[in-house]
C-alpha cells in the first residue's frame, strides 16, 4: 500500500468505527464487543438497518477502559460493573493512565483477588502456548 492510499484510508479521530474496526484496533473478536455491549449498559453504539454497529469515539474510549480493566488490571465483569457503579464511568475512563484501585467492600463474585507473580507467568505462559496453537491452526 502506497503512503497515500495509506493516509486517505485513515480515519479522523472524531470518525465513526464499524464493529470490525473497533475488534481490529483493540485485539479482540467481534463476538467480545457485542456480548461487553450486552454486560455493560453504557456502551452503546449506533445502530443501522441490519443491524450493523457504529462505534462512536467516546465508545472506543469507553471500550479500550473495559479491555485494559479486564485484560491488564484483571478484573471480571462483575468487578468492572461494581467500579461503573461506585465511581461513575466517567471518572474510570478517564482514570485510565494508571491501574484503578480495587473498591473497599469485596464480595466473593465482584472481584478477582490480587494475582500472583506465579500466576501472572503462568498466564504469560498459557498466552504463549494459545499463540502457538493458533499459528499452527492457521496454516492447516
Amino acid at each position: 500500500m502506497s503512503d497515500n492510499q495509506a493516509t486517505r484510508s485513515r480515519k479522523s479521530e472524531a470518525a465513526f468505527r464499524t464493529i470490525s474496526e473497533v475488534a481490529a484496533e483493540l485485539s479482540v473478536p467481534q463476538h467480545v464487543l457485542r456480548f461487553w455491549e450486552s454486560k455493560f449498559s453504557q456502551v452503546r453504539p449506533l445502530k443501522r438497518g441490519g443491524g450493523r454497529r457504529y462505534y462512536r469515539p467516546e465508545d472506543v474510549t469507553l471500550l479500550k477502559r473495559i479491555r485494559s480493566l479486564l485484560y491488564d488490571d484483571g478484573l471480571t465483569i462483575k468487578g468492572v460493573q461494581k467500579l461503573f457503579r461506585d465511581h461513575g464511568v466517567k471518572t474510570i475512563v478517564e482514570g485510565e493512565s494508571g491501574p484503578v484501585s480495587a473498591p473497599e467492600s469485596k464480595s466473593k463474585n465482584d472481584l478477582e483477588s490480587p494475582v500472583s507473580p506465579d500466576m501472572n507467568a503462568l498466564v504469560e505462559e498459557l498466552k504463549g502456548l494459545r499463540d502457538t496453537l493458533r499459528t499452527a491452526l492457521a496454516t492447516r
